[in-house]
């Protein structure tokens, strides 16, 4: 895989995350610059708005959601892509064809932004990603299985 250049992930943890202690939920930010091929993860125990309520953020919204939660006795990654609805730029099919092409390299870099997390407690490469594709189009609102953080190691 290695689709990722660690030099060009900005990591920032927000209140409520430290990069070696699990509390439940841990949210993550993912946003990239067009210009500079810049990836910028924030984890915290909530998404980091901030950084997802600008402009031109708003409009293109191809910004990646996840967090890590239990369902049950087991944790989940859920990954949430806005395919289509309100005012967006790009048709849903285009959107969803450009999220399943970026998603492995944004997995990831989630993966590898939080390492530390994952030295200090390896079973959470068991953890099963759902990614959750929100559309208007029924054809693109659906979720999906992606495998365990370990494919993405």
């Amino acid at each position: 895989m290695q689709r990722l250049n660690p030099e060009k992930l900005h990591v920032t943890y927000l209140a409520g995350a430290t990069p070696d202690h699990l509390i439940l939920p841990r949210r993550y930010t993912l946003n990239h610059s067009d210009i500079t091929g810049n990836l910028f993860l924030s984890i915290g125990s909530a998404y980091d708005t901030k950084q997802i309520s600008k402009l031109y953020t708003r409009l293109m919204r191809d910004e990646v959601l996840a967090e890590l939660v239990r369902e049950g006795e087991n944790l989940v990654l859920k990954a949430y892509c806005h395919v289509s609805g309100g005012f967006i730029w790009g048709p849903a099919k285009f959107r969803y064809n450009i999220f399943k092409s970026e998603l492995p390299l944004a997995l990831e870099a989630i993966r590898y932004g939080d390492r530390v997390l994952f030295e200090h407690n390896p079973d959470l490469d068991k953890t099963p990603i759902l990614i959750h594709f929100h559309s208007t189009n029924n054809r693109f609102n659906k979720v999906e299985n992606w495998g365990t953080l370990l494919e993405y190691k």
